[in-house]
């Protein structure tokens, strides 16, 4: 069986929990409200976005989150870190400088330089 992203809009369930993070990445997004939004326990949505998808919501949420930020940083003009940070819903910019760095391997500002030149 295929696993991801498109694997996952097989099920009604990860289909609607995949809509709802991509729509409101920046939202304050926990296990328990996944499941609350589907109408499910905790384990549930867990269970089977693991099993579609590969990989816990939560973990998809963040690679999401840095794929958005990636490209907020690229753009010309592009905003001040902080500001990326918030827009995809961090409210620390250490915390969102070290999730970046962890995830694409170099620091949030460094890519932006990047991206500019």
């Amino acid at each position: 069986m295929q696993t991801g992203c498109l694997a996952g809009l097989h099920d009604s369930l990860v289909g609607r929990a995949l809509s709802q993070l991509h729509c409101a990445p920046a939202a304050h997004w926990t296990l328990e409200v996944l499941a609350a939004q589907a109408g499910a326990s905790r384990s549930v949505p867990a269970e089977r976005f693991a099993h579609f998808v590969g990989q816990p919501p939560i973990q998809y949420l963040t690679r999401w989150r840095m794929q958005l930020a990636s490209h907020l940083l690229a753009e010309p003009g592009a905003s001040k870190v902080a500001a990326v940070a918030r827009a995809i819903g961090y409210e620390s910019e250490t915390a969102f400088g070290r999730a970046f760095k962890r995830y694409l391997g170099i620091a949030p500002a460094a890519w932006r330089l990047r991206g500019m030149s």
